[in-house]
């Protein structure tokens, strides 16, 4: 089992900053790649960023060159560095961490950017 718990969303306008982190515990020796996925109201989830334990990375199109993400050395938390927000920016922000036997969740952080 792996528990992630995020913290680090708000309200920001457009053009700013925020900083999600998220910090995983119990079989984090299990973990394969941990990321971010978000849901805007009305629409699916969609992946937003992943790394893996290796160090790769991976990002939306509609992220790429914004937001940079990142992981401590333990490899049990992983931030997500969000610049040059925009409005279409605000969703739900899920982390998510992948294992071989499935993926975890968290609760969700609201991330809202205002024009």
């Amino acid at each position: 089992q792996v528990q992630l718990l995020e913290s680090g969303g708000g309200l920001v306008q457009a053009g700013g900053s925020l900083r999600l982190s998220c910090g995983a515990s119990g079989s984090i020796f299990a973990i394969n790649a941990m990321g971010w996925y978000r849901q805007a109201p009305g629409k699916q989830r969609e992946l937003v960023a992943m790394i893996t334990k290796d160090g790769i990375t991976n990002y939306a199109d509609s992220v790429k060159g914004r937001f940079t993400i990142s992981r401590d050395h333990a490899q049990s938390t992983v931030y997500l560095q969000m610049n040059s927000l925009k409005p279409e920016d605000t969703a739900v922000y899920y982390c998510t961490s992948r294992q071989v036997w499935g993926d975890s969740w968290g609760q969700g952080s609201q991330v809202t950017v205002s024009s």
